[in-house]
C-alpha cells in the first residue's frame, strides 16, 4: 500500500490567505545561480545600450545643440577674474517640436533620405539574397576545388568595410578608375559616377553587395547542408527535375534560415553607415545620403545639433521596430514560430 504524504501548506497571513511566495521570488530561490550569471551581462547592456538609448530619446524632446549646451557663459573681467552669468539661450525642453520640424521638412531632408534608404536597402538585400542563394547552391554540389572557392568567396567578408569602400571608390574614380577605363576600352565615354544621384547610389550599392553576399552565402549554405539528402534522393527517383527539387525541397527547407538572414540583412543594410559615408560622401549635394549619414552630419558637422540627431535616431529605431513587428506577423501567418 502506497502512502501519500501531503505537502505542508504555506503559512496563513492575518487576512486568512496563504503567504505564497511571488513568482519572481520562487524563480530566484530555484535559479539564483542563473540570475547571478546573467547579472553582469544585464549591467553591461544597461551601461552601453539602455542608458544611451533613453538618453537619446530624452534629447529628442529638447533643443540641445553645440551653441546652447553651456548653462553659464563666463567672461574675463579687467582684473583677470572670471565673471559668469546664466546663458539666456540655454537648451530647454521643447516636446515634439523636433519631430514636427523633421516630418514636415522644415529641417533636413527626412523624406528624401527615407526614400533613398528604402531603395538602397531593398536593392542591396535582394542582390545579397539572390547572389548568396545562387553561390550557396553552386557550392553545395560536389565539384573540384570547392574548398578553394569557398575561401575566395568569403574573402570580401573578411576585409574591413572601410578598406573595401576606399577600393571601390577608386575603381569608380572619374579619371583613374578601372570602371571608366573599361568603358573607354569599348568606346563608351567615361561616366562622372558621383555627379548624379543615381549613379552615385549605384556605386554604393555595388560596394555593399560585394561586402554582403559572403554572409548570405555562408548562412544559406549552412541551411542547405541541414536538409536531409534522402529527400533529394526520393525526389530524383520519382523523376523530379533539378528545378523541381530546388523549388519543392531546397527553398522550403531554407525558409527558417532565409527569414532570419533577410531580417538581419535588412537591419544591417538600413544602418550601413560607412559605405555611403566613405564611397559617395553624400554626393551630389547630399542627394545620396541615407538616414544614418544624415543623423551623423546633424550631430557632428556645422553647429552640432544633438537634439536633431537624436530625433533622427529615434525615427530610425521606430521604422525598424515597425518593420520587425510586421515581418514577424508575416512569418507567423506562414507557420513559422520565430
Amino acid at each position: 500500500m502506497t502512502t501519500v504524504t501531503a505537502e505542508p501548506a504555506p503559512p496563513a497571513t492575518p487576512s486568512g490567505r496563504s503567504a505564497r511566495p511571488s513568482r519572481l521570488r520562487r524563480s530566484w530561490d530555484k535559479h539564483w545561480y542563473a540570475w547571478a550569471m546573467v547579472l553582469p551581462v544585464v549591467i553591461v547592456l544597461a551601461v552601453l545600450i539602455f542608458y544611451p538609448l533613453f538618453r537619446g530619446i530624452w534629447l529628442s524632446f529638447t533643443n540641445l545643440n553645440e551653441a546652447n549646451q553651456v548653462a553659464e557663459i563666463c567672461t574675463k573681467s579687467i582684473t583677470g577674474s572670471e565673471v559668469c552669468a546664466e546663458n539666456p539661450n540655454r537648451w530647454e525642453f521643447v516636446g515634439l517640436d523636433n519631430y514636427v520640424r523633421v516630418l514636415t521638412g522644415e529641417v533636413g531632408e527626412f523624406w528624401q533620405w527615407t526614400g533613398t534608404t528604402l531603395i538602397w536597402t531593398f536593392v542591396c538585400v535582394a542582390f545579397h539574397f539572390g547572389l548568396g542563394l545562387g553561390l550557396a547552391t553552386m557550392l553545395n554540389r560536389p565539384m573540384r576545388f570547392r574548398s578553394l572557392y569557398r575561401v575566395l568567396l568569403v574573402l570580401p567578408w573578411a576585409v574591413p568595410a572601410f578598406v573595401s569602400a576606399f577600393a571601390w571608390k577608386f575603381i569608380f574614380n572619374e579619371r583613374f578608375g578601372l570602371a571608366n577605363a573599361l568603358l573607354s576600352a569599348v568606346g563608351i565615354d567615361p561616366v562622372s559616377w558621383f555627379a548624379d544621384r543615381w549613379t552615385a547610389l549605384l556605386t554604393a550599392i555595388v560596394t555593399n553587395i560585394w561586402l554582403g553576399v559572403p554572409f548570405m552565402m555562408v548562412a544559406l549554405l549552412g541551411g542547405m547542408q541541414t536538409i536531409p539528402s534522402e529527400l533529394y534522393e526520393a525526389a530524383e527517383i520519382d523523376g523530379a527535375s533539378a528545378w523541381q527539387r530546388f523549388r519543392n525541397i531546397t527553398l522550403p527547407g531554407l525558409r527558417p534560415v532565409s527569414m532570419t538572414v533577410i531580417l538581419l540583412g535588412t537591419i544591417w543594410t538600413f544602418n550601413m553607415f560607412p559605405i555611403i559615408f566613405l564611397v559617395t560622401e553624400g554626393q551630389p549635394a547630399g542627394q545620396s545620403e541615407i538616414l544614418v549619414t544624415g543623423a551623423y552630419r546633424a550631430a557632428f558637422e556645422g553647429i552640432r545639433n544633438y537634439s536633431l540627431a537624436s530625433t533622427y535616431g529615434v525615427l530610425i529605431l521606430s521604422i525598424l521596430l515597425v518593420f520587425s513587428v510586421f515581418y514577424r506577423r508575416a512569418l507567423r501567418k506562414q507557420g513559422e514560430v520565430w
